[in-house]
């Protein structure tokens, strides 16, 4: 899923809807047995964990080649007293990767206490883990731009 390039017609890496969705679900499943929490099945129909939405370029530019990101979100059961501790593992974790961490902290004189944001250096995709409330951490997963197999890419 790798493109290192800043040129807007680099090739986008390829990955169907379907397969991105499986990938940060298998994210979220490994950061909730990191953290040794429970991942909580979403009833709300509003609230759906895979958020698709349109890639748009850095000055506003649209494409009509399928192009695509998702933000894929869970909610894992956790007793607060354990969200500190979870926060730093999964940090600990996505170290040992080779993510980079661009924030961190367990703090619990601002809100949220527990926050973790970290970003693969080659791949791009995004990583958040922070405290949602008293019993649950929400995790999150976002892609780089992605191109669905067999489209052609757009040229800029």
């Amino acid at each position: 899923m790798s493109n290192n390039s800043t040129d807007a017609n680099a090739p986008l890496p390829r990955m169907s809807k379907k397969k991105a969705e499986e990938w940060a679900r298998h994210w979220t499943q490994s950061m909730a047995r990191t953290a040794k929490a429970e991942i909580v099945p979403e009833t709300d129909p509003d609230l759906p964990a895979a958020e698709f939405t349109n890639c748009i370029g850095s000055k506003g530019e649209s494409s009509d080649d399928g192009r695509f990101t998702l933000r894929y979100s869970v909610r894992a059961k956790l007793p607060q007293l354990q969200h500190a501790e979870a926060v730093r593992a999964v940090r600990d974790t996505l170290k040992k990767q080779g993510l980079t961490i661009q924030d961190f902290r367990n703090d619990p004189a601002v809100s949220p206490p527990n926050l973790l944001y970290a970003q693969h250096p080659e791949n791009h995709q995004f990583i958040s883990v922070r405290d949602s409330d008293e019993e649950h951490l929400v995790l999150i997963v976002s892609t780089p731009c992605l191109l669905p197999p067999g489209a052609e890419q757009q040229q800029w």
